[in-house]
């Protein structure tokens, strides 16, 4: 798991921006309208989202359309997931536990 993810997803500007594309493609001029921020701070953050690896950007005539890669997000699923486990087996030991020792 890459800690550079986590870190830009931990600012509620960049996280709000991925919310909105979680509805598909956007240009920054749009992503900007919606969350009240001026053009050159959403391409800032969209900047350290794409060196993140957590989106891409792809031309569409005169502007660029920005979209989520699922494999940032497939990482983190499997990062979460290890920890999941990882507790599952903790409570599971608990609970055995319990039962031999009344």
């Amino acid at each position: 798991m890459n800690v550079e993810v986590l870190e830009a997803l931990a600012e509620p500007n960049r996280f709000n921006i991925i919310e909105l594309l979680r509805g598909g493609p956007l240009p920054v001029g749009y992503i900007a309208q919606r969350l009240d921020m001026d053009q050159p701070q959403t391409s800032k953050h969209l900047r350290v989202l794409k060196d993140a690896h957590i989106v891409a950007a792809k031309p569409d005539a005169q502007r660029r359309l920005y979209y989520l890669r699922p494999q940032a997000f497939s990482d983190i699923e499997g990062w979460a997931e290890s920890y999941r486990q990882c507790w599952e087996q903790r409570f599971d030991n608990l609970d055995e536990y319990l039962k031999n020792n009344p």
